[in-house]
């Protein structure tokens, strides 16, 4: 973690002290627009009001400052412990992020996300999070960097804000890829993310390869139902065949094995990751004496 120095510090007072006119623009999950139109000395203020989007700053200059302020409540953004539960907020810069350094302000404090392209050596996007308490409104300061030459450069990131993941305190970690995520789930856990996973799907593991980029290992599935996807993750592969790839960190150690599982898990910036993943005959069971019992607190579609 790098906490801004004292002159840049003094910049950014300046920037939000120095000017009595800033530039406003209106609500919106997403923001893209160009230094080209801005002044040198402006800070200007967006409000994100998703739980997800991106922003795309052409050419900065000057400086944004990003406030996320989502319209739901931050306890209806996942299936958190309770409505003080901690919020994750998860940043991730474009492969060819430059042009300008991505900050963390949080009481009165920068820290740094994300540096400009001469200040870290190009290579994979990775992934900062951060931690928010429900009620708090962590903001985001962009600061474009000067350049002597006018090349192309753009500062890009997408986020997410979401209450189901357990916020960890460094701003480096990912909670999707933590190892906590190995931890073989009990029966309630399985049941309830049947209810609230982004995916649930039965399959066959078909292979495991490694994504070296993220440190994960990427599971092949073949789909033989789709009970649920959030986006289209399991695509028709076949005349009545679907497969796809869902994501777990390598530390879990997952092989290749017969049987059919019930794959359950969340979509972290476009991509499935494994949450529960009982074997299908080992939920079967479990679902059976849950729905006898009364004690089921969703049924699946068909079952």
């Amino acid at each position: 973690m790098e906490v801004l120095g004292f002159r840049d510090f003094a910049l950014w007072i300046s920037f939000l002290t120095g000017f009595t006119t800033a530039s406003y623009s209106e609500d919106q999950c997403s923001w893209r627009g160009s230094g080209l139109s801005q002044a040198v000395k402006n800070v200007e203020q967006v409000w994100l009001r998703c739980a997800e989007g991106s922003v795309e700053w052409l050419y900065p200059a000057g400086a944004l400052r990003l406030t996320l302020s989502p319209r739901l409540q931050w306890s209806a953004m996942g299936p958190g412990e309770s409505s003080r539960s901690p919020v994750s907020a998860c940043i991730k810069p474009d492969q060819h992020w430059g042009g300008a350094q991505l900050y963390l302000e949080r009481d009165g404090v920068l820290e740094l996300l994300v540096g400009d392209e001469t200040s870290e050596p190009s290579g994979p996007a990775r992934v900062r999070c951060f931690s928010a308490m429900p009620g708090e409104r962590p903001a985001l300061f962009l600061q474009a960097t000067p350049h002597q030459d006018i090349s192309r450069r753009i500062a890009a990131f997408r986020y997410e804000l979401r209450g189901d993941w357990t916020a960890q305190p460094s701003i480096n970690t990912d909670p999707i890829s933590r190892e906590g995520a190995c931890r073989p789930c009990n029966n309630t856990e399985i049941l309830m993310a049947v209810c609230t996973s982004d995916f649930v799907v039965r399959g066959n593991i078909r292979s495991v390869d490694t994504d070296s980029n993220l440190k994960a290992a990427v599971i092949k599935v073949s789909a033989t139902r789709v009970y649920r996807q959030k986006f289209v993750l399991f695509p028709e592969s076949g005349r009545l065949t679907r497969s796809g790839e869902i994501r777990t960190s390598l530390l879990c150690g997952v092989r290749p094995g017969a049987g059919s599982f019930l794959f359950t898990g969340r979509v972290h910036f476009g991509e499935a990751w494994l949450g529960c993943a009982p074997r299908y005959k080992d939920f079967l069971k479990v679902y059976e004496q849950a729905k006898q019992s009364l004690m089921i607190p969703c049924t699946l579609l068909n079952d």
